[in-house]
């Protein structure tokens, strides 16, 4: 079994919203899936799903951003998941908002959602999508630029992207970090 854990923040407020990305690739992976019902554990909610012939558990943390490390951990030893069989989808501000980039270790880059994960997890080697929300404006604070939403000139270009986020995690599942890493970095 592999986990996607998809970051965000919970609240009809925060949808939409440039750091909710992972959660709303998690919705594209879901609806290609043939929409698995949700249900409520490990400190948020959770699909079981299946990508390629892969039994896949979804994740969304609803412990707010920041300590989403709490969720993942408890999905993860419950499922006595692999850190190697866990992709974490977080946005990223700097890169640009066509733009996904997978690597299967590394800092966190100054991401508080994962880097909550990567310390309880207690390794950087931990598969991580970041999705390009970016750049950030010039004189904008960076929480009020990721906590804002995508304008409307935005949403064509964010749309293909979080398609093309979920083909990245559907070639990560089915044929692994490097292919993934080829094909979509």
């Amino acid at each position: 079994m592999k986990l996607v854990a998809g970051l965000g923040n919970p609240g009809r407020a925060y949808d939409g919203t440039r750091h909710n990305v992972g959660f709303d690739v998690l919705e594209v992976l879901a609806r290609r899936a043939g929409g698995p019902g949700r249900r409520a554990r490990f400190q948020g909610e959770f699909a079981q799903a299946t990508i390629r012939g892969v039994p896949v558990l979804l994740l969304w943390p609803l412990t707010w951003m920041n300590l989403s490390g709490a969720s993942v951990l408890a999905a993860k030893d419950f499922y006595k998941i692999d850190t190697a069989d866990i992709l974490v989808l977080c946005d990223d501000f700097q890169l640009p908002t066509d733009t996904v980039r997978i690597r299967g270790s590394g800092s966190s880059g100054g991401q508080k959602g994962l880097a909550d994960i990567l310390a309880r997890l207690g390794t950087n080697a931990v598969p991580r999508l970041r999705i390009g929300v970016g750049p950030l404006p010039a004189g904008w604070a960076s929480a009020d630029f990721v906590l804002g939403k995508f304008s409307k000139d935005e949403r064509a270009t964010v749309a293909t992207l979080l398609e093309r986020a979920a083909d990245a995690v559907e070639e990560w599942v089915g044929a692994g970090i490097e292919s993934a890493m080829n094909r979509f970095n």
